[in-house]
């Protein structure tokens, strides 16, 4: 899908064809857009390929006056798998976006809609023009760091959460979402290593032109994307010795329930012993009485208990 956007009078208005200095959006385009890309902009098409490519990792490349810039940005998903429970867990990832500066459009690829796109064309992020290319594309991307940093702390929230519910209740559900919120933040991380290298080969000034606003701007950038990168890692190891902390306690409760298994064991095992010497066909055993029998392995039993107790097998 192609959309064209402009700023009128300081407000990104929507237009029917493309115009010199508006932002071209392709979100999914098909094969014809994607054509008609490379046709009306002389656009590489290995470029908007590469945008395209749910693998493609973070890079900055320039070739023939056109540059392309490719980054990760944050998605927060809700997941429902059971229609019947109303509880919905948020799935945390990122996915590239393309940007392609050529000398007189700014074009932005990705494979699905996303906030970031939505915020920019509807209007909601203040303050950016699409004629000035350089510093439209660092309002975006400072619009991706800001959403790391929202989704971050989401994530710590939503952790302190799961975490309050586990101290109540040992569920598998609740180890699973921490799991889930683990792998997140490796996502995170990885993908926040890799905007900071792009964005330093951005701040030399080698393979886009920067004005002192336009690198004012990026170093702003460059601060919330290094701000993300830590507190990510702070979640993370946060998160991963919560996750070691409950698997010790899961491995001490099973524990501590095989160690009473064990001992009721024991116990039983008292009465089953003194009816299975009565049992046998042998003469001359004391007190042939249905009662003796009976009673011998209650009071063994209680001796047994005692003794087991008193030596501290429970702790």
């Amino acid at each position: 899908m192609l959309k064209f956007y402009k700023t009128v009078n300081s407000t990104m208005v929507e237009l029917e064809e493309m115009e010199p200095g508006c932002w071209v959006s392709a979100v999914a385009p098909t094969e014809t857009e994607i054509s008609a890309i490379e046709t009306k902009l002389n656009v590489d098409r290995d470029f908007i390929r590469s945008a395209l490519d749910e693998e493609e990792s973070s890079r900055i490349e320039s070739d023939d006056g056109q540059t392309l810039i490719v980054l990760d940005y944050p998605v927060a998903e809700k997941n429902n798998s059971n229609s019947k429970d109303k509880d919905e867990t948020i799935s945390y990832y990122t996915m590239p976006m393309g940007i392609i500066l050529t000398d007189s459009h700014v074009i932005t690829v990705c494979l699905k809609e996303n906030i970031i796109i939505d915020e920019f064309s509807k209007g909601i992020v203040k303050g950016v023009q699409t004629q000035f290319k350089t510093r439209f594309i660092f309002h975006m991307l400072l619009r991706i760091a800001s959403k790391y940093l929202l989704y971050l702390k989401q994530i710590d929230k939503l952790s302190n959460h799961v975490e309050t519910q586990l101290h109540k209740s040992m569920k598998n559900k609740e180890l699973i979402q921490l799991l889930g919120l683990e792998k997140s933040l490796v996502y995170f991380s990885t993908s926040l290593k890799s905007t900071e290298n792009v964005l330093e080969k951005i701040l030399r000034g080698r393979v886009i032109k920067l004005y002192d606003e336009d690198q004012e701007l990026l170093e702003d950038v460059l601060t919330e994307v290094k701000q993300a990168i830590e507190m990510s890692n702070i979640y993370s190891n946060i998160l991963s010795g919560t996750m070691d902390a409950f698997a010790s306690v899961i491995s001490n409760n099973l524990n501590i329930v095989m160690k009473m298994l064990t001992i009721i064991t024991i116990i039983m095992s008292v009465p089953t012993m003194v009816f299975s010497f009565y049992g046998m066909n042998v003469q001359d055993l004391p007190i042939p009485y249905t009662w003796f029998p009976l009673a011998l392995s209650v009071v063994l039993a209680i001796i047994v208990a005692i003794i087991i107790t008193k030596n501290k097998f429970y702790k």
